[in-house]
């Protein structure tokens, strides 16, 4: 049916039991950065890490050959990939309709913060002003802080 969480088992101390990770910190991870690399393994020890199918369509789009497209689809086997369905394309239109205009909120960000929203999960992105403006979206800080 779409993006349904994958359910922690019991005994765990997941907080959530997702936590969506925008493109601006893949692209960094992918590069290495230390930040970005450090976060996503922290945040790997408390739940899992995914992304919108919007983000890995991002990163796609970016490859300049068939060797990065290999590699970039190699580095997103370790997410898990939520797919649109209807919930997410309606809640996106409403995100759309309230912030476009007020906010500057482009498709892709209402599509990934909508993802986010219907499967009731947090959202990593070091871009907060794309994001932060949008009522009942978790927005984790990033770089994170280290527990």
């Amino acid at each position: 049916m779409g993006a349904q969480p994958a359910s922690a088992g019991v005994g765990t101390q997941r907080m959530n039991v997702l936590t969506i990770v925008d493109t601006d910190i893949l692209i960094d991870a992918a590069r290495q950065v230390g930040e970005a690399v450090d976060c996503l393994a922290q945040i790997e020890q408390q739940s899992v890490l995914a992304v919108s199918v919007i983000t890995q369509m991002e990163l796609l789009v970016g490859c300049r050959n068939k060797l990065e497209m290999r590699r970039t689809e190699r580095f997103l086997r370790r997410f898990q990939v939520l797919k649109l369905n209807d919930s997410i394309c309606d809640a996106a239109l409403e995100l759309l309709r309230r912030y476009r205009l007020s906010h500057g909120l482009v498709i892709a960000d209402a599509l990934i913060a909508a993802t986010a929203l219907t499967v009731n999960q947090p959202l990593l992105s070091k871009n907060r002003r794309d994001y932060q403006f949008i009522g009942g979206l978790q927005l984790l800080p990033f770089p994170c802080a280290l527990t």
